[in-house]
């Protein structure tokens, strides 16, 4: 299923970014529900659109896929982007990072998310490029976003800490990794558990990092 290499331009204008937006949608919908054996013509029809229209925009399923991927966890993103906004306006800096860690647990704790990683994981034998393409679009991006978080702490004296590298691996593995372990047996954490390691985990965190 490798790339058309002669496929033209993608299509541009108003229409063809609605049809687009259409066909994003519809894959990640139907990668979620079927997974990565949905058919295009099966989401082409749940876009609304022809076969022929989402080749146009994606010359592959894997080139699809990627896109569902890059935008599912831009949303992520655009979360952590506005915790870092508001942890410019706070002194608190444990309520900053028990801020942060529950905006990671929602954003890694959304079942359409989880299902996509999981998809990710079922299918790494098959095509490993999809692996990479997670890797760099999910977890290497909301490292480096977190570790931006511990940079402007850091700045501002409210944490010390001298491999942000190492940092950023322990922040989500005190609060974060627990869910995506047990969402990969398809459970969930209960939510007085979840919270309990959110505030247990920053605590042990500051133990560590906060600035004397």
């Amino acid at each position: 299923m490798g790339k058309d290499s002669t496929r033209t331009a993608a299509p541009s204008g108003k229409r063809a970014e609605r049809n687009r937006q259409a066909i994003i949608a519809a894959a990640r919908e139907m990668f979620v529900r079927e997974g990565f054996d949905a058919g295009m013509d099966l989401i082409a029809a749940t876009a609304g659109v022809s076969k022929v229209t989402v080749y146009n925009h994606f010359g592959s399923k894997e080139e699809l896929f990627t896109e569902v991927i890059g935008q599912a966890m831009g949303e992520a993103h655009t979360t952590m982007a506005q915790v870092r906004t508001r942890l410019a306006d706070t002194d608190d800096v444990r309520q900053a990072l028990l801020d942060t860690a529950r905006a990671l647990v929602t954003a890694a704790t959304d079942p359409s998310r989880l299902a996509l990683r999981n998809l990710v994981t079922g299918e790494l034998r098959r095509f490993p490029e999809l692996g990479h393409a997670y890797q760099e679009r999910g977890p290497a991006r909301s490292a480096a976003a977190l570790g931006e978080v511990f940079g402007d702490l850091c700045d501002r004296g409210q944490l010390a800490i001298t491999d942000v590298e190492v940092a950023v691996i322990q922040f989500f593995s005190l609060a974060v990794y627990p869910h995506l372990i047990v969402g990969s047996i398809g459970a969930s954490l209960r939510q007085d558990l979840a919270e309990r390691l959110i505030t247990d985990g920053v605590d042990m965190f500051l133990e560590r990092y906060r600035s004397c």
